[in-house]
């Protein structure tokens, strides 16, 4: 049987991987210059195929040098070098972002944080208001520069009331500022009745197609809750006077809130044009102290030049296509009705697509055509079997193409269509995520018990021998590298319950999603992922070793300090 191409290439990895272990420690010895640091002290998970754990690593000139015995690599050192003792803590790979936007992260640390627990105070409707309210005494620069308040994180399915807020209950909060509410899937939102009147809503207005405005009883006045490119005619309202100057703040702010979470790689997984403008910006000012790739909305582009290269940690690494939206705010596109449709709805309600087969297909040959890695956010089934058939004509026609086409989140795969991705070479971006913020509310609203247990199928990829990445979407959910770790491994819901344990992983494997393997994803497993001599010195200190505690603790993990080539780009605040 012919191996795919991912296959191969980790076991390409294995055999340098190998090749290192047996001589990293002494390889960089004789006439070499003395490192730059030297970190020892605590075990260095390399994360090479062979899964070693070493005792120090060197960098030299923002590269690894040499990894190995604490004795061999520190007598590689001179006066000159930086020591630098763990004391006990572990050394791994930076994290490599599989998705996530990072402008929005930077629009999500200037809101209002009305997030739910653990990660915010948003749990009831009075709870939001409450938060928006001492929000706005603040004078915030967003109501400043944009004449808007913002609320971001929202989540209904954790709200006492168990539903969205209204337009009449943010008109409490305040009727002379207009208010918009971005839920915590960034595919809803809520306005207050003059963000309505100001984004030009009102009970004459269409729906757009992929989305939709919810109504009153009288089937007209919108009640301030929108879905999908309704919800994104109210962002685009609110934004429109952003100025270049806050975009670039933004920019900034979410690849710092990455670093912090000890990503040395980022993502903006829908870039419009005038945040990759900001990013483009921020890259030729030296400003952005991690590498960031951006893959712009298709839809909102005729062409686009992209790069596998960095200038100034910046590059274009292909295009995204949305086809549906959200589980979790039930407009994801399934085969079979949601376990309880929300409300307006038929009980043989199964979402819809965001865009038509037609524009799936055509966009999808497009990239292969141009050679575009592509990136297609499919939550629901009937989405991914949409994204299947477009990628297999493309693939009849453009057999060679080596694009690496990624789908993003797959939360309702069947196992059948897992087969489907390892055919296709599809790499599946995994939101086990999911499983902590959502499990329960999977299980018992959007797919019921059955079809819950197979969210995010992680157990079906590794029987395939396939990788994958696991990722956290932020701003959906925080960008916590440790909560993405223990979901993958543990998917433990919020009421405590194992979400469907067959498809939990070991920590070793838990981590590789988190490194190598999106280091594959983005083509830059050769510099990327892992701790081996001749690849770029991005490193994290974790406050544990996650391989030597109970899984329970996963998510108490804390970053101590991330490194960029070598250098300190975020530390921990004892």
């Amino acid at each position: 049987m012919q191996l795919s191409r991912a296959i191969k290439a980790v076991f390409r990895n294995t055999i340098r991987s190998t090749l290192c272990g047996a001589f990293c420690a002494v390889i960089s010895l004789p006439g070499v210059a003395a490192p730059d640091k030297v970190f020892f002290g605590g075990p260095v998970i390399t994360m090479d195929a062979g899964g070693s754990v070493v005792e120090a690593l060197a960098v030299e000139d923002g590269r690894i040098v040499a990894v190995g015995d604490s004795a061999t690599v520190l007598a590689l050192a001179d006066g000159d070098t930086q020591r630098i003792d763990l004391d006990g803590a572990p050394l791994l790979p930076g994290f490599v972002d599989s998705h996530s936007h990072a402008n929005f992260i930077g629009l999500q640390s200037m809101s209002g944080n009305i997030l739910p627990p653990p990660d915010g105070g948003g749990a009831s409707v009075a709870d939001i208001q409450r938060i928006l309210r001492d929000y706005m005494k603040s004078e915030p620069a967003l109501e400043r520069e944009l004449g808007w308040v913002i609320g971001f994180g929202y989540d209904d399915s954790q709200l006492a009331e168990q539903r969205h807020p209204t337009r009449q209950e943010m008109d409490a909060v305040s009727s002379e500022v207009p208010i918009l509410l971005i839920h915590q899937s960034g595919h809803l939102g809520v306005a207050n009745s003059l963000g309505l009147k100001l984004a030009g809503v009102g009970p004459d207005t269409p729906d757009p197609d992929g989305g939709a405005f919810r109504r009153e009883s009288d089937g007209k006045q919108p009640n301030g809750v929108a879905e999908e490119y309704a919800f994104f005619r109210l962002i685009f309202a609110a934004l429109a006077a952003s100025s270049e100057e806050l975009q670039d703040r933004m920019s900034i702010a979410g690849a710092a809130t990455m670093a912090s979470y000890g990503y040395t790689t980022a993502q903006e997984g829908r870039a419009n044009p005038e945040g990759m403008a900001s990013l483009q910006r921020v890259a030729d000012r030296g400003e952005l102290k991690i590498d960031l790739v951006s893959y712009p909305d298709m839809l909102m582009l005729e062409d686009v030049t992209t790069s596998r290269s960095y200038e100034n940690r910046y590059r274009v690494g292909g295009v995204k296509l949305t086809i549906d939206g959200s589980p979790q705010g039930k407009t994801a596109w399934l085969s079979h009705a949601y376990h309880v449709p929300p409300d307006g709805q038929e009980e043989d309600y199964v979402g819809y697509p965001a865009i038509d087969v037609d524009t799936v297909n055509s966009n999808v040959m497009r990239a292969f055509e141009n050679g575009w890695q592509i990136l297609v956010h499919s939550n629901g089934d009937a989405a991914t079997d949409t994204l299947l058939s477009a990628v297999r004509m493309a693939r009849e026609k453009h057999p060679d193409a080596e694009i690496r086409p990624v789908l993003i989140h797959g939360q309702v795969l069947r196992k059948e269509q897992v087969a489907s991705l390892d055919e296709l070479d599809i790499f599946p971006s995994l939101f086990p995520m999911h499983t902590f913020y959502w499990g329960d509310w999977h299980r018992d609203s959007v797919l019921g018990p059955e079809r819950a247990q197979n969210i995010s199928p992680t157990g079906w990829v590794l029987e395939r021998g396939m990788m994958f990445g696991s990722h956290h979407d932020a701003p959906v959910a925080n960008p916590d590298s440790m909560r993405v770790l223990s979901a993958t491994v543990t998917r433990i819901t919020r009421s405590g319950e194992v979400l469907g344990p067959q498809h939990r992983v070991d920590v070793m494997t838990g981590l590789r999603a988190l490194t190598i393997w999106p280091a594959w994803q983005h083509f830059e497993e050769e510099n990327k992922g892992s701790l081996e001599i001749g690849k770029l010195a991005d490193l994290v200190v974790l406050s544990e070793n996650p391989l030597a505690i109970d899984t329970s603790r996963l998510a108490d993990l804390k970053i101590v300090s991330t490194y960029k080539e070598g250098q300190v780009v975020y530390q921990r605040d004892e």
